[in-house]
């Protein structure tokens, strides 16, 4: 019995970690994932070239965003495109890709902190 029921146990502990971080939609409309360990980040895109990523602590408290800078890479119909995202807003970082972007888009973006340490957020 005992030997049955440790692999059952392992598989779920292990599946823990994921759940916990899966997609999930956030509050401006965009989809929510976790960014390294000190952050959230959720992507709003809506079929223009303006992308919009909102921040947030491990907490999902919203984070200001003065200081913070992103780069992101996104797959928009089988091209990647490659762009920057600066403060504008409260904990809101905005960019312009050059295409229209949809939402549920998937990539990549990478937050650069103030003190410089940088976090991944894919979506």
């Amino acid at each position: 019995m005992l030997r049955l029921a440790l692999p059952i146990l392992f598989a779920l502990f292990a599946a823990l970690p994921a759940v916990a971080h899966a997609p999930r939609p956030g509050p401006n409309g965009g989809l929510k994932v976790a960014a390294g360990a000190r952050h959230h980040a959720e992507l709003v895109a809506n079929g223009t070239p303006q992308v919009s990523v909102f921040i947030y602590d491990a907490s999902d408290r919203p984070v200001a965003a003065q200081g913070y800078r992103a780069n992101a890479i996104l797959a928009v119909s089988g091209t990647t495109h490659r762009f920057t995202l600066e403060p504008a807003g409260a904990n809101r970082l905005g960019g312009t890709a050059p295409v229209p972007v949809p939402s549920g888009v998937r990539g990549v973006v990478q937050l650069i902190a103030p003190d410089g340490a940088t976090a991944q957020a894919r979506f």
